[in-house]
């Protein structure tokens, strides 16, 4: 059943082969990426768009040119069989995948259970007649790599350098001209709302027919700390400022900002910085610093080596009591255990995710026991609006490779 459609097709036409070029869409998830972009493509015969289940990429790879990569983890084993691949695209800004928590030394998985195994063994040689079945059933689970430890780890969703190496270019969909980093910027306001103003109580309200509470609160008067200040976060200023609420933001760099400045609702821009919109700017870092000042933090950083887990216990420690964290960037920027540990206490006065540390998120989860947490499945860019013309950027793409003019609308990464 693998790839029926391509093997029918390898057997029946291959004359034809060289005509039709293959776009790839990894997985199920973000159903209307792959709809969307069909149906932008449907009259073109000579384009065919395939959405493949996740565990059949690795087989059926190698017969596509263009690949959207959404959550898949394309990695150097997996992009060494896209022996047709000219470009892998993401369907939106991110590259990194769905990530988890990094060890917090820096060695990777197998070291660490090799060196658990050889401790424990030799600790415990002579204390039990039956030590070779456990450590010998560890190392061949080991071998095997059954075993995953959701903290230890941080896998990129693209493996930039492999890509490279054969070849391949890697890009994304820049979020300001296809209204993703709007729609984004929209579901973060959202969040902080549904928190400010209690969803989850209202709700049980509502089921034991009270009335007049719970008692919320409003943005009004509020600091927000927007911590990364990219495409998402110009755009959620912009939209926060009618609420009357003081802005400050960080930033790796000021003086490279020229986001959105080119378009026609451009934000005002002054030598490259975007003016009236942050009331108080800062670096990097200065997040613990901006962290105290706020009433409510939103992450809208890129994940990396140097954002994972960086909404940490210090971090969160550094946050006023009671105040809100929002998240629609990346589950990995948040530190699980800290959040869960911030929020049993009560120093966290509610949290509002778009994405989580694993995903699909379980909904069984203990953080959401908790009636101040707010969840949402990874929904922040996917609108009509934001699909569509990004379904019109991936179709474009697809045409003009197939066509072999350049590649516009997308943001090369290699």
């Amino acid at each position: 059943m693998l790839c029926r459609y391509i093997v029918q097709n390898e057997g029946m036409a291959t004359n034809d082969d060289t005509n039709i070029t293959r776009v790839l869409f990894c997985g199920p998830y973000f159903p209307p990426s792959h709809i969307y972009t069909k149906e932008y493509l449907q009259n073109y015969p000579f384009i065919q768009v395939d959405d493949v289940p996740l565990a059949d990429v690795p087989k059926c790879i190698g017969n596509y040119h263009l690949c959207v990569v959404k959550s898949m983890q394309l990695n150097s084993n997996v992009i060494s069989r896209a022996k047709r691949m000219k470009l892998i695209i993401q369907y939106g800004v991110g590259l990194e995948g769905h990530c988890q928590f990094i060890c917090p030394f820096p060695i990777n998985l197998e070291l660490f259970l090799v060196v658990i195994y050889m401790c424990f063994f030799f600790l415990n040689r002579y204390l039990c007649a039956f030590r070779y079945t456990f450590y010998n059933a560890l190392l061949i689970l080991l071998l095997l790599k059954l075993i995953t430890f959701p903290y230890l780890s941080l896998h990129k969703g693209v493996d930039i350098d492999a890509a490279t190496n054969c070849g391949i270019k890697v890009a994304r969909i820049p979020g300001d001209v296809t209204g993703n980093a709007a729609s984004c910027a929209e579901m973060a306001i959202y969040l902080m709302l549904g928190l400010l103003r209690k969803q989850n109580e209202m709700q049980i309200a509502v089921k034991q027919k009270k009335l007049g509470e719970p008692i919320g609160e409003t943005l009004l008067g509020k600091t927000v700390y927007i911590m990364g200040f990219g495409n998402i976060g110009v755009h959620l200023a912009k939209r926060l400022r009618p609420f009357g609420v003081k802005i400050i933001a960080t930033k790796r760099s000021w003086a490279s900002h020229t986001d959105v400045s080119s378009q026609s609702n451009a934000l005002p821009v002054e030598n490259g910085i975007i003016d009236d919109l942050v009331d108080e700017k800062g670096i990097h870092e200065d997040s613990h610093k901006f962290a105290s000042k706020a009433n409510i933090v939103v992450c809208c950083l890129i994940l990396n080596k140097e954002t994972v887990g960086i909404v940490n216990r210090s971090f969160i420690s550094s946050m006023k009591e009671g105040s809100l964290l929002v998240n629609i960037a990346r589950g990995g920027i948040l530190d699980y255990e800290a959040v869960a540990h911030y929020l049993e206490c009560g120093h966290l006065g509610g949290l509002g995710i778009d994405v989580a540390w694993t995903e699909p998120f379980n909904p069984d989860d203990p953080i959401l026991k908790f009636n101040n947490v707010i969840i949402t499945p990874h929904v922040a860019g996917v609108t009509k609006h934001s699909y569509r013309s990004m379904a019109k950027v991936v179709g474009d793409v697809a045409l003009q490779l197939h066509a072999g003019t350049p590649l516009t609308g997308i943001e090369f990464v290699n």
